[in-house]
């Protein structure tokens, strides 16, 4: 049988496998590990036991279950991979979902592959099988690229192709977790997106942008209007440096427009001139941000 679509190239090379190493599962009660041919073990799943280094912390217990009918129909086709502990229990290192969903669906067995790997090779095999197969939410993610990182010694170019991302999708992640851990709970928790987190890292005062946070929770406002808060936000901040500041002997009606055009367009503006030429500095702060301008101005 052929490999499963969207494995990745990055995990396909660490496993290694066999082109045959899906089989059939099998729902009997073992006692021990049944070898089959292509080195696909059937193994009682209350053998196997969580990776403590797994990224994915939660599970949706809806998709569980949906897993769990698929697999009471079908079985497991794609095997788990496992460690031996050396006492009797098996350590996974790829597949912890398969495995509760498979306990889900009252099987005794799963098809299980197991490998020698050192503890940094189970932490790479289990990321990468997270960040390419699973939904993991975003803080996860970021989390299993820092790890991945940190453990493997890999730079962000190295890590994005290890994984097959982009490496502006990687670093994008990894900027999540430079918010607080309340904003990062929230990215968990589904109460603000990826959109409004890179808006709240737009706010360059710690204050100011717990002040946005509460406005997008409880206002529940658009990542959009979100932006523009945040350019008001960063204005007011740096008026009294060189945002808003007026020039010496400039006519208050110039800085009267400014405010106006600030107002009006959410943004840092600086009005450089007189009463009768100058130029016109308007700040954005993401391609979001650039498109609302555009269309504020008429495009």
């Amino acid at each position: 049988m052929a490999r499963r679509a969207g494995l990745g190239k990055g995990l396909d090379a660490l496993l290694n496998n066999p082109e045959e190493n899906e089989a059939p599962p099998s729902v009997s009660t073992q006692a021990a590990v049944s070898k089959t041919p292509s080195d696909v073990s059937q193994m009682p799943v209350e053998k196997l036991i969580p990776n403590p280094g797994q990224p994915r912390k939660s599970f949706n217990e809806i998709e569980l279950q949906e897993l769990s009918e698929s697999i009471k129909n079908y079985g497991v086709i794609q095997p788990i991979i496992a460690a031996d502990t050396g006492d009797g229990t098996y350590i996974i290192i790829a597949g912890e979902r398969r495995t509760r969903a498979a306990k889900l669906a009252g099987l005794d067995t799963v098809p299980v592959i197991i490998r020698d790997y050192t503890d940094q090779k189970r932490l790479e095999v289990s990321l990468i099988e997270n960040i390419q197969r699973t939904d993991l939410n975003p803080i996860e993610e970021a989390a299993a690229y820092k790890n991945l990182m940190d453990f493997s010694n890999l730079s962000q170019d190295e890590l994005a192709a290890r994984v097959g991302k982009n490496r502006s999708t990687v670093a994008n992640a990894l900027r999540l977790l430079k918010l607080p851990v309340e904003m990062q709970k929230g990215i968990e928790e589904g109460k603000i997106s990826t959109g409004h987190a890179k808006t709240l890292l737009s706010v360059t005062e710690a204050r100011k942008r717990e002040l946005l946070y509460n406005e997008i929770i409880t206002k529940e406002i658009s990542v959009r209007e979100a932006e523009k808060r945040a350019a008001v936000l960063n204005v007011d901040e740096n008026k009294k440096k060189a945002g808003a500041k007026k020039t010496k002997g400039r006519p208050p009606e110039i800085d009267a427009m400014v405010e106006k055009f600030i107002r009006t367009l959410g943004t840092k503006v600086v009005i450089e001139g007189d009463m009768n030429k100058g130029k016109i500095h308007i700040d954005y702060y993401s391609m979001e941000d650039l498109e609302r301008l555009y269309e504020i101005l008429g495009g």
